[in-house]
């Protein structure tokens, strides 16, 4: 008879304190130093009952481009998830430390619309090794549930740089484009993108925040966090109305150093399982560089 799954309730509400308590762990566990390993142990972290905030919602909105008529944004549950990330990556669970860990891909699916005031049970588990020729990807898989409904999933695609023999199968990209694709828009992102970005996501990662705690992990600017990037696209994609289902799949390419202005890229002449499907693209201000390709499908509400 197999052993039942460990659980770790997480019942802490993310706000900057407790934010800035769970990245002091995370960087005290940064002394983890593993080698190869065969897969990852089996645990469950759970945020039993998580009520959406419409203020939360609306800070979320604005920092990213959303408008209030889109409703809830497709991303905006994975907040919800940052506080079991965190306590994974700070426990004996996670073998590796968080920081030179590499965001490789986000895959999220909107099975039903949400709105303020719904009750949700977050959970999170480790799931499957792949190997790469710069280290060790895993990932984590994202559950959250409505009255006993499957609302919004996600896997977070991660690679742990410097791992020697990596387990598991190679890794292999998703996502291969070639259509054509046409400039729709540009933005902004600003010097302090990654300070507002983390006070309302509650990643405080010291790399996103200033050009002096970025240089302290090797990079010469600070960088956006690749979630705002993503989220401020799809402001940008999608039309003023709440989705019902939605699927988007995610690779992210070369950091995005602030401040800096992005080009949007898309096509719409792709098949896929809902309605409305495009391919798209952020790229540099020159439109030479991608720093992430994406596709997307929906349906609206």
């Amino acid at each position: 008879m197999d052993s039942p799954i460990p659980t770790i309730e997480i019942a802490q509400a993310p706000g900057t304190w407790a934010s800035l308590a769970r990245l002091a762990a995370v960087l005290k566990a940064n002394r983890k130093r593993p080698g190869r390993i065969e897969a990852l142990p089996p645990v469950c972290y759970l945020r039993p009952a998580v009520r959406l905030d419409a203020t939360d919602i609306a800070a979320y909105a604005k920092v990213c481009g959303f408008q209030p008529e889109q409703g809830v944004p497709l991303l905006y549950p994975q907040m919800l998830t940052f506080p079991l990330a965190m306590a994974y990556f700070a426990s004996s669970y996670c073998p590796w430390p968080a920081l030179g860990t590499v965001h490789l891909a986000n895959h999220v699916q909107q099975h039903a619309p949400l709105q303020a005031g719904d009750v949700l049970r977050v959970e999170m588990r480790p799931g499957l090794l792949q190997a790469h020729e710069k280290g060790q990807v895993f990932t984590l898989e994202f559950q959250i549930w409505k009255d006993q409904a499957l609302v919004w999933e996600a896997t977070q695609t991660l690679l742990r740089l410097g791992v020697q023999n990596p387990s598991g199968p190679p890794y292999a990209s998703a996502l291969h484009n070639a259509q054509p694709l046409s400039v729709q828009t540009s933005f902004m992102a600003d010097a302090g993108i990654g300070r507002r970005y983390g006070r309302v996501s509650g990643d405080l990662n010291p790399i996103h925040l200033s050009a002096l705690s970025a240089k302290l992990f090797g990079f010469r600017r600070a960088i956006a966090h690749g979630m705002w990037t993503q989220a401020r696209a799809l402001a940008a994609m999608l039309p003023r109305q709440p989705l019902a289902q939605a699927d988007i799949w995610v690779e992210f390419k070369t950091p995005l150093l602030l401040p800096a202005r992005a080009t949007l890229w898309s096509t719409r002449q792709v098949q896929g399982p809902l309605p409305d499907n495009a391919l798209f693209e952020v790229r540099n201000a020159q439109g030479d560089k991608p720093h992430l390709r994406a596709s997307l499908s929906y349906s609206l509400a």
